[in-house]
């Protein structure tokens, strides 16, 4: 199992403390490994193994428990005294009203819950309401390139080419298995990708369309890191000929970044501190499920660097912004307790004219917070008047 660090210390950080822990992400990101680990970290502490339940909703047979009476009234069974228990349920989204049986759960003063979902619905509407200020996220995507380093067994391959097989064959950590076998790749990313389609947007919004859904997701692939509207998406598709409406443009990318195969990033007044409405940005999941959609082809590596550094901000930050300064563009600004930093991405400044395209708008912002710019460059750290340009690679290891 790949050690997953940030997220182990995250679950530890909230133990034995009265919120629920809530685990989400993309299917097949590692939350139930994720499970696994902490659970074998709390027995190597200690903690006896009849005080830790786990119930995962996927698998068969556990099948019965997707009546949440059923699921309740099998957990309470297992407690085996008044000490603190352990409980971990897998895919809670799989249970009809499910939230009665959380509710319930957390009620009682010897139960340490945890729960994972692949899809945010979990934390919408009658659980967010019920659970109101009584639980906590810890939002996974797949490995970062810092745990896909890890993995790779030292003095393998150089950083730079650690990186391409990152972009190349994915991050989903079952990825690192099917290095030598690339049709299993590409059947293992487009099995998790359909079952995502199928399962978690079809099916959900009783999708008919399902071609018109397709186009929509190629689209989104295709355009990772541009600015774009709903009104544009739509009208381009339909162009395409693939007919389809803005409200159902909306309806799909809602159920698509839902499902965590899309991350939507809003635009930021940097100037006037406000955000705007009426175009953002959209990143992917994985790059490696971006190749196998884009017919096997590795390109765009600028737009395929700024995805992989807004995943790396969101895991290290939360909410990230596409900056906005007059008419230019920040790529990234993240507001974080200590104030805002700002990111612009490049996969080489060796050009002094792209160097100087890539600073100009972080050298119109007057303020003092950071101001980095990442590149591919295999160069030291140079200062532009306040302005940090860092190798893109040694910062995602940082």
């Amino acid at each position: 199992m790949i050690n997953r660090p940030d997220y182990l210390e995250k679950l530890r950080r909230w133990k034995d403390r009265d919120v629920i822990k809530v685990v989400t992400g993309v299917r097949r990101c590692g939350k139930s490994t994720l499970l696994r680990m902490y659970a074998d970290s709390l027995i190597a502490q200690g903690v006896p193994e009849n005080r830790i339940i786990t119930l995962n909703l996927e698998q068969l047979e556990n099948e019965s428990f997707l009546d949440y009476h059923l699921l309740h009234d099998e957990i309470i069974s297992r407690l085996t005294s008044e000490a603190m228990h352990y409980v971990f349920i897998d895919e809670v989204q799989n249970v009809p009203d499910f939230q009665k049986a959380i509710d319930s759960l957390y009620t009682r003063p010897n139960i340490d819950l945890y729960i994972t979902g692949s899809n945010a619905m979990l934390l919408g509407g009658t659980l967010a309401t019920l659970l109101s200020g009584r639980y906590v996220e810890v939002a996974m995507t797949p490995l970062s390139f810092a745990e896909y380093a890890s993995a790779t067994e030292p003095g393998t391959f150089s950083l730079a080419r650690i990186y391409s097989r990152y972009i190349s064959q994915g991050s989903f950590p079952a990825t690192t298995g099917f290095a030598q076998d690339s049709l299993a790749l590409h059947d293992y990313l487009e099995g998790i990708l359909n079952t995502v389609l199928l399962k978690d947007v079809a099916q959900r919004l009783n999708i008919a369309n399902t071609l018109g859904l397709g186009a929509l997701v190629d689209f989104m692939f295709d355009n990772i890191g541009n600015l774009t509207s709903i009104k544009r998406i739509a009208d381009t598709l339909t162009a395409q000929g693939s007919k389809i409406s803005h409200n159902t443009v909306a309806e799909y990318l809602s159920a698509l970044c839902n499902s965590y195969i899309l991350y939507p990033a809003k635009c930021y007044d940097v100037r006037g501190k406000r955000l705007l409405k009426l175009q953002g940005k959209y990143y992917a999941v994985d790059m490696g499920m971006r190749r196998v959609l884009l017919s096997n082809q590795v390109r765009d590596t600028g737009r395929i660097l700024e995805n992989v550094v807004f995943l790396e901000l969101m895991r290290r930050n939360g909410s990230v912004f596409v900056g906005r300064w007059e008419n230019l563009e920040v790529d990234f600004v993240v507001q974080g307790p200590q104030g805002p930093s700002y990111f612009q991405v490049a996969e080489s400044v060796r050009d002094e004219a792209t160097l100087s395209r890539e600073i100009a708008p972080l050298a119109k912002i007057a303020d003092n917070y950071p101001k980095c710019l990442l590149t591919l460059d295999d160069t030291d750290p140079v200062d532009h008047g306040g302005i940090r340009q860092i190798n893109a690679l040694d910062w995602l290891l940082s």
